[in-house]
């Protein structure tokens, strides 16, 4: 006999009823499994949708919180999921029977454990929630007003990526459009949800896209980046002499992520940039420089993550004014690569990338004692595998087409180090390709860049030959003046 028909449960006898006889079973256990079955289809919602079944769903819920009775409320709770699939009736109905308060009430009484069962529950809850976001602007402000911000923030403390994924899909389909809402998210009130959702995401992951899409609004598409990074700062960590958080780490992979995928789409200003700028000049204070990185990133050290994906971030801002974009866009995308320029973008680099031990197919080449007066002197070495070509990366893409940086960097007598570049690298896999992608940024359309090369090559200086050891050299075309790297026969 069904628990509920045992006396262990209260299920009033006409809820009772109306689902044995919707599903002509006898007991509520083979009643629930049979409407979810029958709810799997279009036809079958619509149908149990003219039958008024989700009110009565609504009303087995209620009895069934308190006590929560796990095992038939997540029936009754993947019965309603099923019903608000795509079917408008019933998502109207469940608005109409404050089904968000029912469902939220089932949320609270459940509790907020990291439990297998009670997340399964929250998950199943949730997607009810989610299926009936879909239906329009007068669920969505109903969801709103029951869960923002106090049951997202509970929700979001919980680590798992089951219920994670599924709150991330409600808020943005919540906030997306409504500009209220969306002021609200990245509030005071707001960003403590967001940083607890990327704590979640930064321990458990995510198996959904759903948390990149409300970063990429919330950080790239907005201007919103400052105030999240710093809600995810650490005071304790700060005390502890940690400079970053592993969350802080995290969101810079995922935006680093985003904006790689969508380069073409999103276009960064110079807020944004200069902020990230600011970030990769804490980190190089943070970083020891002399521990050689053995793993590429995430190398799973905070302060190293962030250098390497703020580097990242910077590569393909300046990448964005190469692109063929609006006028209006154009400018934006200039302002960001002048400012980060303007406020020393080059002279971080060039210094760092003097600091570094000189790449290991040069060393190897070289003699005992030859690196005397060479500029790479210091026993700096790479952080993480790929830190110098992420250097040479930002330097290539920040040169492209922008004649001021090309003679900044000579003026700053980065030319010679950064030919020093296109080689081989056993910690930096396509240094080589970068290195000769920046060189002919260098010197693409700059006479005097063009001039201070063939002039080294005539004098014999020794950082130029670095170019021949591995069959390349400086040729200046005849006919159009411009400079480009060789193969030498």
């Amino acid at each position: 006999m069904d628990a509920a028909l045992s006396g262990e449960l209260y299920i009033p006898e006409d809820i009772l009823h109306l689902l044995l006889k919707a599903s002509n079973s006898s007991t509520l256990n083979e009643a629930l499994q049979s409407l979810i079955g029958v709810s799997r289809t279009e036809n079958g919602r619509s149908d149990l949708a003219s039958k008024h079944i989700l009110p009565t769903v609504l009303q087995l819920v209620r009895s069934l919180c308190h006590p929560p009775a796990h095992h038939f409320l997540l029936l009754a709770l993947r019965l309603l999921r099923n019903l608000c699939a795509g079917e408008q009736v019933n998502q109207d109905l469940f608005i109409e029977h404050n089904g968000i308060k029912v469902i939220s009430n089932a949320i609270n009484a459940t509790g907020f454990d990291d439990d297998d069962r009670v997340c399964g529950l929250i998950r199943a809850a949730l997607q009810v929630v989610a299926n009936v976001s879909l239906a329009g602007e007068k669920h969505q402000f109903a969801i709103w007003c029951q869960f923002f911000p106090d049951l997202f923030l509970k929700i979001a403390r919980i680590r798992k990526r089951e219920t994670c994924d599924p709150l991330c899909m409600i808020i943005y389909t919540c906030s997306d459009g409504a500009i209220e809402k969306f002021s609200e998210l990245c509030s005071n009130s707001g960003m403590p949800i967001m940083a607890e959702i990327i704590q979640t995401a930064s321990q458990v992951g995510y198996g959904e896209d759903w948390v990149k899409i409300i970063l990429s609004r919330i950080c790239l598409e907005e201007s919103h980046f400052p105030a999240l990074f710093m809600n995810l700062d650490d005071a304790e960590s700060k005390d502890a002499g940690v400079n970053f958080t592993t969350e802080q780490a995290f969101l810079l992979r995922i935006l680093s992520e985003i904006l790689n995928e969508r380069l073409k789409e999103i276009h960064i200003g110079s807020e944004f940039a200069v902020f990230v700028l600011g970030i990769l000049e804490n980190a190089v204070k943070a970083v020891d420089f002399y521990n050689r990185g053995k793993s590429i990133l995430p190398s799973g050290i905070s302060s190293i993550d962030v250098l390497g994906y703020s580097l990242n971030i910077l590569r393909d801002v300046c990448a964005q004014g190469s692109s063929t974009v609006a006028d209006n866009t154009k400018e934006v995308q200039e302002d960001a690569v002048d400012s980060l320029v303007s406020r020393g973008l080059l002279d971080l680099l060039i210094s760092l990338l003097r600091e570094l031990e000189l790449p290991s197919s040069i060393r190897k080449s070289m003699k005992p004692g030859e690196d005397q007066g060479l500029s790479s002197q210091s026993p700096k070495v790479c952080p993480y595998k790929g830190f110098r070509r992420d250097i040479v990366a930002v330097v290539a893409n920040c040169s492209y087409g922008r004649k001021y940086v090309q003679d900044e960097v000579r003026e700053k007598d980065g030319i010679i180090l950064l030919l020093q570049q296109c080689v081989l690298d056993e910690d930096n896999s396509f240094l080589r390709e970068w290195g000769i992608w920046c060189a002919s940024n260098l010197l693409q359309g700059n006479a005097d860049n063009q001039r201070m090369v063939a002039d080294l090559e005539m004098q014999g200086t020794v950082e130029v030959p670095e170019l021949a050891k591995i069959g390349l050299r400086v040729e200046i075309d005849p006919n159009t003046k411009h400079a480009k790297l060789v193969n030498i026969p």
